[in-house]
């Protein structure tokens, strides 16, 4: 990292005395805890580790030096505090791409715009209209599938079930489709990353390396 990048020392100053706060506000949240499962308790516990996270990476930009402690986050993730026998769920669903092949993109959805009549498809509207050509003909789980004949490369995903006490009403929540979830009502939820293939590769290295050190090597003659 430049000189020119690296943070101030008042930043550095400023991140730690915002996790001195998030101390404060977590340790005032814990003593008045009303059960195991206290929304207070969790939130202060998210701002005190985004505190010290950021603390954590000031520090190390500026003094390449790190804190001795790091807050755990739950295996699990958020603790589910929903309903027992959910009458409904939603089902939502995020997957990255990055455009790779904009003119096989735009090429795709020119065939189909060739092919149906209701897909219009302008030739200069580039791959942000051939977007919306694609995902009108196809279901984004064959998108999915085929992301590589569209240009595309696939990037991180999730998919979250939320528990809900009855099925919303017709139109209720189009205004905000992401905005009535709440994380203590997901079920289940399922991530799919390259980072944690890279995780494991760390971690294979890591017991090569335990194995190696274990060995006796041979003594020249």
């Amino acid at each position: 990292m430049s000189d020119a990048a690296l943070p101030t020392v008042a930043e550095v100053r400023a991140a730690a005395e915002a996790v001195k706060a998030a101390l404060d506000r977590h340790l005032a949240a814990v003593e008045r805890r009303i059960g195991d499962e206290d929304p207070d308790v969790y939130a202060a516990f998210n701002e005190l580790a985004a505190a010290s996270e950021v603390y954590d990476e000031l520090l190390y930009d500026r003094y390449d030096e790190v804190t001795p402690f790091e807050i755990p986050t739950p295996e699990d993730g958020v603790p589910y505090t929903g309903p027992a026998e959910p009458a409904a769920f939603s089902v939502l669903i995020r997957r990255d791409y990055a455009v790779v092949e904009p003119a096989r993109l735009v090429a795709q959805a020119e065939r189909v715009a060739a092919h149906d009549r209701d897909a219009e498809f302008v030739n200069d509207g580039g791959s942000a209209e051939a977007l919306g050509v694609l995902f009108g003909e196809y279901e984004p789980d064959e998108i999915a599938s085929r992301y590589k004949d569209f240009g595309l490369e696939e990037g991180d995903s999730t998919l979250w079930i939320a528990a809900s006490e009855e099925v919303a009403e017709p139109g209720e929540w189009l205004g905000s489709p992401f905005g009535h979830i709440d994380p203590q009502d997901v079920l289940h939820r399922f991530d799919v990353s390259s980072v944690f293939d890279e995780e494991h590769d760390e971690f294979d290295e890591d017991e090569e390396d335990e194995e190696e050190a274990a060995t006796p090597g041979l003594t020249p003659a």
